[in-house]
């Protein structure tokens, strides 16, 4: 049964096959996974907020699940992953870092097979239409720096005052045409979350 209560789920594929006149072969992909939900603690304050915790559980295999079956790839094949959002005007900032609580990271670890680095995240306030970046980086090694990204998403019609939305992002690779140097994917040993 779900805990959340969920207005509308947003999924999307963005996919780099040009950049900058040089052909990306393959195409560069990043697919995010978004749903408006629900804030049952908008208008007043609440100092327990582990139900947004639990809620934020469950948007971590929802979600997660719905951008690497947006993909049209394995599990062990997603690269990079992150996390955000955005709360509207009759919440807090501090119903957002509930939400992206690290108890949503077990089940979207669990969705992308792994996933020893920190998920990055992001959150804000926001209205109707508000756009948010969703932070990327190599799930197992987060020095790695050619999956150092991010992926904008909003939904047109959230969030209303007493909602959030919640958005997951993955990748089946870095960033088109990476030059910047640094520790490689091939290197990575994903032991440490770091390297």
């Amino acid at each position: 049964m779900s805990v959340a209560k969920i207005r509308k789920i947003v999924v999307v594929v963005e996919e780099t096959t040009v950049e900058i006149g040089k052909a990306i072969d393959p195409p560069t992909r990043k697919a995010a996974a978004l749903a408006v939900i629900e804030n049952s603690f908008a208008g007043g304050y609440t100092e327990d907020l582990s139900d947004l915790m639990t809620v934020g559980e469950e948007m971590g295999a929802l979600l997660g699940d719905r951008a690497v079956a947006a993909l049209g790839v394995a599990p062990a094949d997603i690269e990079s992953y992150g996390k955000a959002a955005i709360v509207g005007e009759a919440g807090e900032l501090e119903h957002a870092a509930a939400i992206l609580h690290p108890k949503l990271g077990a089940p979207l670890r669990k969705a992308v097979e792994k996933g020893a680095a920190l998920v990055p995240s992001s959150k804000k306030m926001g209205g109707v239409g508000a756009a948010i970046d969703v932070p990327l980086g190599h799930k197992d090694a987060a020095f790695v720096r050619t999956h150092f990204d991010a992926m904008e998403v909003r939904v047109s019609d959230a969030p209303k005052a007493g909602e959030i939305v919640v958005a997951v992002a993955v990748t089946d690779s870095g960033r088109p045409l990476p030059r910047v140097g640094g520790l490689t994917k091939e290197e990575a040993k994903g032991e440490d979350g770091l390297r």
